[in-house]
C-alpha cells in the first residue's frame, strides 16, 4: 500500500528489510528526516533478529542458560508482545525457530522435514518466556528458543517516530515502513482528510485494489505476497500456523488493518489473518478503534462496518 502524496519533501532508504519513505511538509524543519532516520536505525540495531548484538539477539543467545536485562523500551515492547502472544489468536512472538527453519524470503529457503518442524513446535510455546519488571529481564526457558519481534517492531519504531515528529512540531507528514503506512496530521489538500492505496495482493506494490479516505491513522498489512517460497509448483508464504508449524492455510490473501496506532494494526493484521476471515472479522469488529479490509485469493474483497463508506475499490477483481 502507498500513500497518494502531493508536494511533501521526501527521504528514502533501506531499514528494517525493507524501504522506508519518509515524508513531511515542506513548512517543517527538514531535520525532523534526518532525526527520524536516525532513530529508525537505533531501534532496528537494538530489536533486529538479524544482527549478532541486538539487545534481541542477547536474549535469544542465552536462551536455557540465564535471563538478559534490556533497556526500557525494549523491555517494555517485548512485554506487550508476549501478552499478546499469551492469548494464542495467531500472534507469537516466540515464533524465531520456525522462521529461521523455513527461511522464507532469506537465501537457503526449503520445506523442512516433519521431524525438524516437530522438534520447533516444542520451542515456540511464549508461556515459556519469563519477564521481570523490575530488573526489565528476560529469560527464554528452553535452549533453542528464540524471540522474533519482526511481527511488531515496525509498528513500534513508526509510533516513536510519530510521537517524535509531533513533539518537534511536525504537524503533516508519511511514516511508510515498507508499505505499513502512519499518517501525521491532515492531508494538505484542503479537505484534510488523506488517500491511501490498499495492495492489490497480486500486482505490483503500486497498483492499489482500492482506496480509502480517511483521516489521520495506522494503514497496515499482512499478506501472503511479501514473501513467499515455491517447491513443486506449492507456495509457501511467510506467515506460519504455530500449532501446525506450517505457513496459514486459509482462502486469505491479505488482512489491511486500520487503526490510531501502528502498533495495533500490526498485531491484529497478525491475528485476523491467522482467525480468517470469519472469525477474524468478528474479532475485529469488537475491537474499538480498528478496522479491517480482508482480501481473498480470488480477490473478493469484505470490510468492517466502520470503513463501508471510506473505502472503495479502484480495480475490476478479474484484472
Amino acid at each position: 500500500m502507498e500513500a497518494i502524496i502531493i508536494e511533501l519533501i521526501k527521504q528514502k532508504f533501506r531499514g528494517l528489510g525493507t524501504v522506508i519513505t519518509l515524508s513531511i511538509a515542506p513548512a517543517a524543519n527538514q531535520t525532523q528526516l534526518q532525526k527520524a532516520e536516525q532513530m529508525i536505525n537505533r531501534y532496528e540495531d537494538t530489536l533486529t533478529v538479524n544482527r549478532d548484538q541486538s539487545e534481541v539477539m542477547n536474549i535469544n543467545h542465552q536462551a536455557g542458560i540465564a535471563p538478559v536485562q534490556v533497556s526500557e523500551s525494549t523491555y517494555e515492547l517485548i512485554k506487550t508482545a508476549v501478552q499478546v502472544s499469551r492469548k494464542h489468536l495467531g500472534f507469537n512472538v516466540a515464533i524465531g525457530p520456525l522462521v529461521k527453519l523455513w527461511k522464507i524470503g532469506f537465501d537457503g529457503a526449503n520445506k523442512p522435514s516433519e521431524e525438524a518442524i516437530k522438534h520447533c513446535l516444542q520451542l515456540i510455546n511464549p508461556d515459556a518466556i519469563e519477564l521481570s519488571d523490575e530488573e526489565h529481564s528476560v529469560y527464554l526457558k528452553f535452549t533453542g528458543m528464540e524471540l522474533d519481534l519482526g511481527g511488531i517492531a515496525k509498528g513500534y519504531i513508526a509510533d516513536a517516530v510519530k510521537q517524535m515528529w509531533i513533539k518537534n512540531g511536525v504537524q503533516t507528514g508519511i511514516i511508510d515502513l515498507g508499505g505499513n503506512v502512519l499518517l501525521v496530521g491532515n492531508s494538505i489538500h484542503d479537505n484534510q482528510m488523506w488517500n491511501v492505496g490498499v495492495q492489490n495482493p497480486v500486482k505490483d506494490r503500486h497498483i492499489p485494489i482500492g482506496i480509502l479516505h480517511i483521516p489521520e491513522k495506522s494503514i497496515g498489512t499482512s499478506g501472503i505476497y511479501e514473501r513467499k517460497l515455491v517447491i513443486d509448483g506449492h507456495e509457501y508464504h511467510h506467515m506460519f500456523d504455530s500449532l501446525t508449524g506450517y505457513p496459514i492455510a486459509n482462502d486469505l490473501a491479505s488482512v489491511t488493518i486500520v487503526s490510531n496506532q501502528s502498533i495495533d494494526g500490526e498485531i491484529w493484521s497478525t491475528i485476523a489473518f491467522y482467525q480468517g476471515i470469519d472469525h477474524g472479522k468478528e474479532l475485529i469488529e469488537a475491537e474499538p478503534g480498528v478496522e479491517a479490509i480482508f482480501i481473498k485469493r480470488d480477490l473478493s474483497v469484505e470490510v468492517t462496518s466502520g470503513l463501508t463508506e471510506s473505502f472503495q475499490l479502484t480495480t475490476s477483481l478479474t484484472s
